[in-house]
């Protein structure tokens, strides 16, 4: 695609932006009223909201025909389509994928989760998440034939590659391979592709009224992963691998990781490491439903276990604080909710970790605010590109060229 249409194209979808905010803003308009509120002469108006009529991001919701004076033929009153999924999130996990929609006013109006087995072939994930998606435009009437952009977390460290540009994984290999331009040709939308972690930890930096400036993020899921907030940026790294405290040894003598080396914290505070630790400390616990009601009976093979992670999490989170000095350490993923006395045991060893820094108020310590829905919805954050936290992320608009003309529906 030469520059010239590339320009051409990013300057349509900020008129398409300009004319879905004053809808959004303001309800259903006339397009003369529309065309005063946007400043677009009439001829580029009709051209801009012919085309998402035919994708469905508006519909023509009335006539003027009750207030309108004279004679005349009514004119149509366009207003957004609350069925139509603007943008979409889509968090590919070790073993699940976790997919949400937004419509046009940012507000999520559907989302979904689908378990696989343990890292299968991306392949296998990427068909997972297209009938996840499906069944979701089935069973609540969400189509996406006005999808304006697509972003997607995806385990390991990345670089923000734009769409067509895979990254390496710390397992030297490309992956995941494609799955930016597969959903850019099943959907026709730019796609931005980062670690899922670190836009779960966009999602919290965010999720507050003030954004947090200074952030330590870590999730324990099927892995453990991290992101980093510094001085109000969303940090990468030189080659994607900032806030991988998942692949920090914690034990040089345990267990092997899936990165090749022994004792990393995944090998400890994973979801499934705890889950086999409670089983080997004699608890009758297979999964975390199991775990929940082990912790609510108050079984003290349980207890221990989670305080012996939560003391190894506070260790580890403690060197990074101890390095970037961070406002907030949040802890997120399901477990912590679960099993609340394991952020209780990271806290008290960061507080022990960071006794020796003055400071004039305590480090604040805290489950997450999200839900295991974090990474899709830090996705869609990112490709909101309203924060600046994401200063210097690529632009999703910038990926148009690698997406075909044509949108398809679902």
């Amino acid at each position: 695609m030469s520059m010239t249409t590339g320009v051409h194209a990013l300057v349509r979808r900020t008129h398409e932006e300009r004319v879905l905010a004053a809808l959004r803003a303001h309800g259903a308009l006339s397009r003369g009223e529309l065309a005063r509120r946007v400043g677009l002469s009439r001829t580029t108006l009709s051209e801009i909201t012919a085309n998402l009529l035919q994708r469905g991001a508006i519909i023509v919701a009335d006539t003027d025909a009750a207030t309108r004076a004279g004679s005349g033929r009514p004119a149509e009153r366009l207003a957004l389509d609350p069925d139509s999924g603007q943008f979409l999130g889509v968090d590919f996990g070790h073993r699940r994928v976790h997919v949400a929609v937004a419509d046009a006013s940012h507000e999520i109006i559907a989302q979904g989760v689908e378990r696989y087995d343990d890292d299968p072939p991306w392949a296998e994930r990427l068909e997972i998440a297209f009938d996840l998606i499906d069944r979701l435009s089935r069973d609540t009437g969400v189509h996406f034939g006005a999808l304006q952009s697509i972003g997607i977390g995806v385990p390991g460290p990345y670089t923000g590659a734009r769409a067509g540009t895979p990254a390496v994984s710390w397992k030297n290999q490309l992956a995941p391979d494609g799955v930016d331009l597969a959903f850019a040709e099943r959907f026709g939308a730019p796609v931005v592709v980062d670690n899922n972690t670190r836009l779960a930890a966009l999602a919290e930096a965010i999720s507050r009224p003030d954004a947090v400036d200074n952030l330590i993020y870590l999730r324990l899921s099927d892995g453990v992963g991290g992101g980093l907030v510094v001085s109000g940026r969303l940090v990468t790294g030189s080659r994607g691998f900032a806030g991988e405290l998942g692949h920090v040894t914690a034990n040089p003598s345990g267990a092997p990781c899936r990165c090749g080396k022994r004792g990393c914290l995944e090998t400890i505070a994973s979801v499934p490491s705890i889950l086999r630790a409670c089983s080997e400390a004699g608890a009758d616990v297979e999964n975390l439903a199991d775990l929940a009601a082990a912790v609510a009976k108050g079984d003290p093979a349980v207890d221990a276990v989670l305080r012996e992670v939560g003391s190894t999490v506070g260790r580890v989170l403690g060197a990074a604080a101890m390095t970037l000095n961070p406002r907030e350490v949040v802890i997120g993923g399901e477990i912590v909710r679960i099993a609340p006395v394991l952020v209780e045991q990271a806290a008290a060893t960061l507080r022990y970790e960071l006794y020796s820094i003055p400071s004039d108020q305590p480090h604040i310590v805290r489950a997450a605010q999200l839900r295991d829905s974090d990474g899709a919805l830090g996705a869609i954050a990112a490709i909101f590109h309203q924060s600046p936290l994401l200063a210097g992320y690529p632009d999703p608009t910038a990926s148009v060229e690698n997406a075909p003309q044509q949108r398809s529906a679902l």
